[in-house]
């Protein structure tokens, strides 16, 4: 019995997505979702074959923005806006090699969780 072969699903053409940047100290995760929020792609440092303490860096973190513009360019994806997150060093990177690969950045903005009292203190210690 054959069996007939699925052909690849093909993403539609899209004009504009968003991009969550969560830069750690440790990696740069970024992912590529539409408006609506589904997810398109997902690329990290460690994805790219950088191990250890180099995946924190900056370099890395230009190279997920720069292999993550390839494919959405291939998409047909012009408009970007960004959500950053997180501490770490690779942030301002992805987005300079988001504006290198040609893509039209419309929104820069930091969604950093930031505690506004923190949570509550351990009690304190009897000795």
């Amino acid at each position: 019995m054959a069996y007939k072969k699925k052909s690849k699903k093909h993403k539609g053409h899209i004009d504009s997505a968003i991009a969550h940047v969560k830069s750690s100290f440790n990696n740069t995760l970024v992912s590529v979702t539409t408006v609506g929020g589904d997810v398109l792609m997902a690329s990290s440092a460690g994805k790219l074959g950088f191990k250890g303490s180099r995946k924190g860096t900056p370099f890395a973190a230009s190279q997920v923005g720069a292999t993550l513009a390839k494919e959405m360019n291939i998409l047909g994806i012009r408009n970007v806006e960004m959500n950053l997150s997180g501490p770490g060093s690779g942030r301002d990177s992805v987005v300079r090699a988001f504006q290198a690969s040609g893509l039209n950045i419309a929104v820069l903005r930091d969604v950093t969780p930031l505690p506004h009292n923190g949570c509550r203190a351990p009690k304190k210690r009897r000795v």
